[in-house]
């Protein structure tokens, strides 16, 4: 299955609706969330090993980058008359972005050697706690606002 069908359950999903694009977009970020989650919790649980190095994940900036593709066409595009050309501009799939496990070798370290810092950990949980709520919070209102157009 191709990365931009992995959400969508269905093969060849065509997302040409606000609705099931906003649904696809919170959806991801859900799933990014519990991602989050459980890279906080490992760095929590190894705050204490020698040389250990805390992960982050990366998603939120790549996914911007797609969705400002989108609207940043050209004014003028070049007809391509071969599909070996290059086309001047090609714009992103959000649904191709993927979340990424980043290492931190930057942040300063403990005499151990390990940069875990468990307060920033702590408060990164709750970030990413009340984030999925919002989340949630969202999809709700996309779905509430659907049952009262079926009315």
């Amino acid at each position: 299955m191709k990365n931009a069908d992995k959400y969508s359950g269905r093969k060849g999903l065509n997302i040409d609706t606000n609705f099931a694009k906003t649904i696809d977009l919170v959806h991801r970020a859900m799933d990014v969330s519990l991602l989050r989650r459980s890279v906080i919790a490992n760095n929590l649980a190894n705050a204490e090993v020698p040389n250990f190095k805390r992960s982050d994940v990366n998603f939120e900036t790549e996914l911007k980058k797609a969705l400002e593709s989108e609207k940043n066409a050209p004014a003028i595009e070049m007809s391509r008359t071969k599909d070996q050309h290059i086309s001047n501009w090609q714009p992103l799939d959000y649904r191709n972005v993927q979340p990424r496990r980043v290492v931190d070798f930057n942040s300063a370290s403990n005499n151990n050697g390990n940069n875990v810092d468990v307060d920033h950990e702590l408060m990164a949980g709750l970030e990413n706690q009340m984030l999925y709520s919002l989340l949630a919070q969202a999809a709700n209102f996309e779905f509430n606002q659907v049952n009262l157009v079926l009315r």
